[in-house]
């Protein structure tokens, strides 16, 4: 069996292509966040410093494991002091914006 044809077996399966795309979202999501803390320079444990939880913390925010919006605003805010954080759903080419939140600094 070729992996084309496993692919198209598994996405058979009922419900099976839309928790691929929820799990390639958190994916995305924790990349870009270990993107950004990379980019600043900074480890896992100087974030959680700033922030105020352990490194295991922050290694669980970068999995995209249970973020809430609080954390995410100062998980952001201790890397970008001042910025913002947009939340917006989109279908199609309609874009509808439920929040904008200032980040939160330590």
């Amino acid at each position: 069996m070729s992996l084309k044809d496993w692919e198209q077996r598994v996405l058979a399966v009922e419900g099976a292509a839309e928790r691929v795309c929820a799990v390639e979202e958190e994916l995305r999501l924790a990349a870009g966040l270990t993107a950004l803390r990379e980019q600043a320079g900074l480890s896992q444990a100087e974030l959680a410093e700033r922030i105020g939880v352990s490194q295991p913390r922050v290694a669980a925010i970068e999995r995209s494991s249970n973020i809430t919006l609080d954390l995410l605003e100062r998980y952001v805010g201790a890397i970008l002091p001042g910025g913002m954080i947009e939340i917006v759903a989109v279908q199609g080419h309609h874009r509808f914006p439920l929040l904008t939140a200032r980040t939160k600094t330590s």
